[in-house]
């Protein structure tokens, strides 16, 4: 018999019984759509972390101050204004490895053009802090150092403030007001989206460092006007930054007068880090999520063989009588190994269907992304059709074993 006898007789075979063979298929359908959704479900996720490394900047570090402890009570990162804008120019300067060191201060206010109104973060920046995040402007122009040293009323605005305050128009131009000081607005932002704590990066202002001193936001530590709520770092490159982070923070210790065995009066953070800590949960979490996935395909690869070796019991007289004109047994071997395969084969196309369809699904009601890897689906194919051989091989092998006059007898 040939392969193609054989296949045509596993078909019709198969055919014969179509509720059987739907339900026999099943498992494996739920199976490789499980693996399918979840491993997409796991994708996104490692994507959305990619994408919120990328909108933050790549070869970043955060320099943000310490903690202090006042009445017995010991507060939180920042509590303590030790950062100063003489500390980002000495990174930028004393530190080889790094390319701009860019000092931040940040608060929020009521921003009014018109008759439009919009709560939003107020930043005082240096032009360099756009190179430090990775950051462009869409439309218009981002402010000079000279608008830094003459503390000059000009403003660059996030997408989310430029939708609230001037709708479909272009805002490059117009003049804004923040806390009743009227700012000449030069540039509108790239988007960026969600930072990872969920915070629109978008709504946001930004102005010059020292107009946010001067004018807007005042200085938070009045025995310190010089000082800044952190600093962005962006190092030159990614195998630098151990080196970078250590030198930075022996210059901030000399800096700040701190003795041997005192703690640091600040933080140095690599968000490349922290993010990479989370996507390597997620990739932890993707595979857990594929494993118990496959446990619905090793059912399926059971509820075959089951099928089979009952298909074998019911068509044991057919079998005796293709054996005694000339069948020889591995001509049975492959004639029921070919209906295994096929049902698993088949249960896995419409399995990826399947799959793919419930991966659009959770992304559309979810607001989740997801991403259907190639190789993901290629891989539970390939397994549907590995347990459908796996499993389908022992009926197949005790129907060839079958002795051709017992099973002519058989009733």
């Amino acid at each position: 018999m040939t392969l193609w006898a054989g296949m045509r007789s596993a078909l019709r075979a198969l055919r014969v019984n179509k509720l059987r063979t739907a339900l026999t298929m099943l498992g494996i359908i739920i199976g490789v759509s499980a693996v399918i959704a979840m491993v997409s479900v796991g994708a996104g996720a490692q994507g959305r972390i990619a994408e919120q490394i990328r909108s933050m900047g790549s070869n970043l570090i955060v320099i943000v101050p310490g903690s202090q402890t006042s009445g017995g009570f010991r507060y939180g990162l920042g509590s303590q204004q030790t950062l100063t804008e003489d500390d980002a120019r000495a990174i930028g300067v004393e530190v080889p490895a790094v390319e701009v060191a860019a000092p931040t201060v940040r608060g929020s206010a009521q921003v009014v053009y018109g008759n439009s109104n919009w709560s939003t973060v107020i930043q005082g920046v240096t032009p360099d802090y756009l190179v430090a995040r990775e950051w462009s402007v869409r439309n218009g122009r981002m402010f000079g150092q000279e608008d830094v040293d003459s503390a000059a009323k000009v403003a660059v605005v996030g997408q989310t403030v430029a939708e609230q305050l001037f709708g479909d128009s272009d805002p490059v131009g117009q003049t804004i007001r923040i806390k009743k000081v009227p700012f000449a607005l030069v540039g509108v932002l790239e988007a960026k989206g969600q930072s990872s704590f969920g915070q629109d990066q978008d709504d946001l202002v930004m102005i010059p460092l020292t107009t946010a001193k001067k004018k807007v936001l005042g200085t938070t530590v009045q025995s310190n006007p010089r000082a800044v709520r952190d600093i962005s770092v962006r190092v030159r490159d990614a195998s630098l930054m151990a080196e970078a982070q250590e030198q930075m923070r022996s210059l901030l210790r000399q800096r700040h007068h701190l003795q041997a065995g005192q703690d640091d009066d600040f933080s140095v953070r690599v968000l490349a880090d922290i993010f990479a800590a989370q996507e390597e949960s997620a990739r932890v979490m993707t595979m857990l999520l594929a494993a118990i996935a496959s446990v619905s395909l090793l059912v399926g690869g059971i509820g075959i063989m089951n099928i089979m070796l009952v298909s074998v019991t019911e068509r044991t007289r057919e079998i005796g009588l293709r054996m005694a004109v000339g069948a020889r047994g591995r001509d049975i071997l492959a004639q029921f190994l070919v209906e295994a395969v096929t049902l698993s084969i088949a249960g896995g196309l419409v399995g990826i269907v399947l799959g793919v369809g419930t991966s659009a699904t959770i992304a559309s009601l979810a607001q989740w992304t997801t991403e259907v890897s190639p190789e993901a689906v290629a891989l539970a194919f390939a397994f549907s059709g590995l347990v459908g051989v796996f499993f389908g091989f022992y009926p197949a092998q005790k129907a060839s074993r079958l002795d051709p006059i017992e099973a002519l007898r058989y009733e």
